[in-house]
């Protein structure tokens, strides 16, 4: 697959159906945080749907280093970092907003 076919496909899953199947990744990976708390305790104090994002971008780099990785690792992991930057984006304004109200 060409970089842009990587990408594309990316885009489709994190645009397509799964939002539809799954709820947002805000609110899934959300889910996600909620259960690996108790999990991961007392090793991480706090984890956030970014933390999510970022985790799962990791199992795909470990799928990927294994040498048989697939193109669909590859998709996986685009889409967890766009699913991940839009959420810091988030994070960010909403910051932003409490940062002139003060």
């Amino acid at each position: 697959m060409t970089r842009e076919e990587v990408l594309q496909a990316a885009a489709k899953c994190v645009n397509g159906n799964r939002q539809e199947d799954y709820g947002s990744p805000e609110n899934n990976f959300g889910l996600v945080a909620a259960y690996l708390r108790p999990y991961m305790r007392p090793n991480i104090i706090g984890i956030d749907s970014k933390d999510v994002a970022a985790m799962l971008g990791l199992l795909k780099i470990a799928r990927i280093a294994t040498g048989r990785g697939k193109a669909d690792n590859w998709i996986d992991l685009a889409g967890y970092a766009a699913c991940g930057g839009e959420l810091e984006r988030a994070e960010e304004a909403t910051r932003s907003e409490g940062d002139e109200r003060t």
